[in-house]
């Protein structure tokens, strides 16, 4: 009988009044409607289908000018109880915590996805016609409570996730695309920073719904989460970003402090942004940048190819940060910096390293350290150079992609350190010269178009050589036309000699 009585009073036909229910009806019903959603007959079947079908049946039956009707206190009071109506139902669509890793605890989800973004049309619909009258602005109101939520049910549902299906992204996807529509926003990122110098946008409020469950306690009981303040965040960039790193900061590191190398990724990838995104001096601020630092050096311990090269790139854009504040006197050694600990660690681990995965992420950063330090790359020579020559020697997979970096790294290592180069010339020397033979006497495991590459790489690297040796080089190769029998060895060779002429008088 409760029951039945509950349903009976939302129905807009019930009121007395002419044209529709007043506010204060309009206001119960929905009250009656979120009381019901909270009650454990939400969770069978046949109590949530009546409650989404009475739900539905309000919204299409109630004109826009009941919805956003009377003054500012009712207008307000109306809007804030659609925007709780809307949390509701965001709630109701959330995965739950999956114990286990992915199984069947997402079954059901884009079932009810689907049904609350058949609502969310629905309610943003009515937006639309309000805002089109001309002479209702009471909708602004609506929508400011109404587009937080509805955007973190968008945004949870609307791409490719264990608990969404073809359908429910659909539908989720439509969701976003009237929320923008309605907003008067071109993009995601303008509806989140706003168009204009006018609007505030809609970031902090995302932020701040976000939130209660961005803690450590928290975070993990809603995998859609992470998920949805990762993707936000991300829309959002310079000169925006800075007056929300209070909020997203926190968040951040916690994501890349979890024992999962996924998490951690991810992690990574928020802070990249912010190191991007930020200005020096707020991150400066506070020693942010050091807590940084610490935080995402640590991570270099883990063997995760894929999390190694997200800390590498994160790491380099964030050397210019930490080294703004290094002061150097000419009449003193230049002070160690981060990169010089960072470069120290990496090549620590790359000389051992066996996993081919593992040995390219590493190689392929390896240059722009070398790039970064420049001269002061001598610091790190005789490991750098037991690095190189290890690496040269192992096949690496039809790309070679960690040969090729290695050669590149070669290549800047004579050009910024060409003085205490020459002295290591003799094993160098016969480190690319059995590259090379090894490359011209490979039968078919590398495509040719690699070995033409790694062959010229090589020729690079030895002209390098001859120039800052002051012509050795092409003294030590002369006899070897004359003996090999292999052409790509002869013709590398060749190539080195003619380049060599005449230009090694001035050293580099």
């Amino acid at each position: 009988m409760e029951r039945d009585s509950i349903r009976e009073n939302p129905s807009p036909e019930n009121s007395s009044m002419p044209g529709g229910p007043s506010s204060a009806a309009l206001g119960q019903a929905f009250s009656q409607l979120l009381h019901r959603f909270t009650r454990q007959e939400t969770h069978s079947g046949q109590g949530r289908d009546a409650i989404f079908q009475d739900l539905g049946a309000l919204i299409e039956a109630t004109e826009y000018d009941r919805l956003f009707e009377g003054n500012d206190t009712s207008v307000r009071g109306m809007s804030e109880l659609l925007g709780e109506v809307a949390k509701a139902l965001g709630r109701y669509s959330t995965p739950p915590k999956e114990e286990g890793g992915r199984g069947d605890g997402y079954s059901g989800v884009a079932e009810k996805a689907t049904e609350v973004g058949l609502l969310f049309l629905k309610l943003l619909g009515k937006v639309e016609t309000a805002k089109n009258s001309l002479v209702y602005p009471a909708w602004k109101t609506g929508l400011h409570h109404l587009a937080g939520p509805i955007y973190i049910f968008a945004v949870t549902h609307s791409v490719e996730q264990p608990w969404t299906s073809p359908r429910s992204q659909h539908v989720a996807g439509k969701v976003l695309s009237l929320l923008l529509q309605v907003s008067d926003c071109g993009s995601v990122a303008g509806f989140l920073h706003g168009e204009n110098e006018d609007d505030k946008g809609r970031f902090g409020v995302i932020m701040g719904l976000l939130k209660p469950n961005l803690n450590k306690e928290l975070w993990k009981n809603n995998p859609a989460t992470k998920h949805v303040f990762s993707w936000t965040l991300l829309q959002v960039t310079r000169p925006w970003l800075n007056q929300y790193l209070e909020r997203i900061l926190p968040p951040s590191l916690l994501i890349s402090d979890d024992y999962q190398t996924e998490n951690k990724i991810l992690g990574i990838c928020c802070l990249h942004h912010i190191v991007l995104n930020v200005p020096a001096a707020d991150l400066l601020q506070y020693n942010r940048a050091e807590v940084l630092y610490h935080a995402i050096f640590n991570h270099l311990y883990t063997p995760e190819h894929q999390l190694i090269q997200a800390v590498l790139l994160c790491l380099l854009d964030l050397f210019p940060i930490l080294e703004k504040t290094l002061q150097w006197k000419g009449d003193t050694a230049r002070p160690t910096t981060h990169c010089d600990e960072v470069l120290q660690l990496i090549l620590t681990h790359m000389e051992p390293e066996h996993r081919l995965l593992l040995r390219r992420s590493y190689a392929r950063n390896l240059p722009a350290f070398v790039k970064r330090l420049g001269i002061l790359t001598v610091r790190h020579l005789k490991r750098l150079e037991r690095v190189i020559i290890g690496y040269l020697e192992v096949y690496d997979g039809p790309e070679e992609e960690a040969r090729l970096k290695i050669l590149e790294t070669l290549k800047l290592l004579i050009q910024h350190c060409w003085p205490r180069v020459s002295c290591r010339l003799v094993v160098l020397l016969k480190a690319l010269l059995k590259l090379v033979c090894d490359v011209a006497r490979d039968p078919n495991l590398t495509p040719e178009p690699v070995k033409t590459t790694l062959l010229q790489e090589a020729t690079d690297c030895l002209i390098l050589l001859d120039h800052c040796s002051q012509g050795r080089v092409k003294g030590l190769l002369a006899r070897i036309p004359q003996s090999c029998q292999e052409g790509k060895v002869v013709n590398c060779i060749r190539k080195v000699q003619q380049a060599s002429g005449g230009a090694h008088s001035d050293g580099t």
